[in-house]
């Protein structure tokens, strides 16, 4: 099977539910840029950082599939599948991983500039690209969305920027500030 279709050569793609639209349609803005968040992810993850924050970022890139399909799929109708299923315990979930990592860290005093070890400094990049994702989902103010999506990529950014400082903590890594 080959890899291209041909069929957005003139600047249009197919959705999930059906129908097509322009590539520069909000829609498909907001899921790529969720796409772009989970590559940051993957470069993060290959940074040879801890198994266990490997694993946390690796169900986080899991839901953000999830995010994509169900953003990718303007028809609820079309989202029976598990695929499509963000449950409140997946921001839960965060929330617990938020407070463990915490817990290990100095207490914030200042703003931290975004860097430290290359993993850390590539979940920087991940944050602000998570925030870029969340302004994109709610320009889209579409109502056929599920009301854990913005709850979701709002506790994920956080989650990013403390995973950041765990794994500058963790790497003896310096957490310079402003």
């Amino acid at each position: 099977m080959k890899i291209y279709t041909k069929a957005g050569d003139d600047g249009g793609t197919a959705l999930f539910g059906g129908g097509r639209v322009a590539k520069s349609d909000p829609r498909v803005a907001a899921y790529g840029d969720v796409d772009e968040l989970n590559a940051w992810l993957g470069v993060a993850r290959a940074q040879g950082i801890d198994e266990d924050v490997s694993a946390a970022l690796e169900r986080v890139q899991q839901d953000l599939f999830v995010v994509g399909a169900i953003l990718a799929t303007p028809n609820p109708d079309r989202r029976k599948r598990s695929k499509f299923d963000l449950p409140a315990e997946r921001i839960k979930s965060l929330e617990s991983e938020i407070d463990a990592w915490q817990g290990e860290l100095p207490p914030l005093e200042a703003f931290v500039l975004p860097g430290g070890c290359p993993a850390a400094a590539f979940l920087h990049v991940a944050r602000t690209v998570c925030r870029r994702a969340e302004r994109a989902i709610v320009g889209l103010q579409a109502d056929d969305l599920p009301g854990t999506i913005l709850p979701y990529i709002n506790r994920l950014s956080d989650f990013l920027f403390v995973c950041a400082r765990y794994v500058n903590h963790r790497a003896g890594a310096a957490e310079p500030t402003w």
